[in-house]
């Protein structure tokens, strides 16, 4: 539908945002790893580290004995199902995340990321409660990004490329842009698509973000832009 090329958001308290280059390298790093398995020991890490809530609640046992139930709650945001599914998650982090390690510090930041992965499975869990299927992806933790985006930043430029007859960059407000996201996610729970996406995770990770952001901030930086 839209895709963000990058914003207009100078970074003012960080020099270089090493966490989120940190983060996006070891997404890639563990997607490259899963490529060169084979068809069914990529199926099988899936399985092994992907969030499955009958495993996480303690229904069915953990296919990794040494694995604690709960650690998949931070794995599954590592994995990725195919390329496309990575890159749009990685741009996405790319665009948004540097200036939320800028307002939030590093350290404070990877704590956001992770309580954004673990906030997100939870609310996929709590609406898919008996579910067997794995949860995979970074798609709720960059939702996190995005809600901590929205409250930051609202009205920072973020160009996007939009198609309208052909692909064309458009500058447009953060809240407008991510804004559509986050109501397309709800419209989509609404109708009932089925869909392969986690819906909720993304609704849960992009709320918990806009809340967490406010608790994270540094306190030179306002919420909304100052406005």
């Amino acid at each position: 539908m839209f895709l963000p090329l990058h914003d207009t958001n100078p970074m003012r308290h960080v020099a270089f945002p090493y966490v989120n280059y940190g983060l996006i390298g070891l997404t890639i790093l563990c997607f490259c790893v899963q490529a060169v398995l084979p068809p069914g020991a990529f199926d099988q890490a899936t399985i092994d580290f992907g969030m499955i809530p009958i495993v996480v609640r303690n229904v069915y046992p953990q296919p990794v004995p040494w694995l604690p139930d709960w650690a998949t709650l931070v794995t599954y945001a590592f994995l990725h199902a195919d390329w496309l599914h990575l890159l749009s998650n990685m741009l996405f982090l790319w665009v948004f995340g540097d200036n939320i390690e800028d307002a939030l510090g590093h350290f404070k930041y990877l704590l956001f990321y992770v309580a954004c992965a673990v906030l997100a499975a939870l609310t996929h869990m709590a609406f898919n409660f008996n579910d067997n299927g794995p949860l995979i992806g970074a798609s709720g933790a960059v939702a996190g990004v995005m809600g901590a985006y929205i409250v930051l930043y609202p009205h920072a430029r973020v160009f996007v490329l939009a198609r309208i007859i052909i692909p064309i960059p458009l500058p447009v407000p953060a809240f407008w842009m991510l804004g559509f996201w986050v109501a397309t996610q709800f419209f989509y729970v609404l109708i009932g698509s089925n869909e392969p996406v986690a819906w909720w995770a993304h609704i849960g990770g992009f709320i918990a973000g806009v809340i967490l952001a406010a608790t994270f901030k540094r306190r030179e930086v306002a919420l909304f832009g100052g406005r």
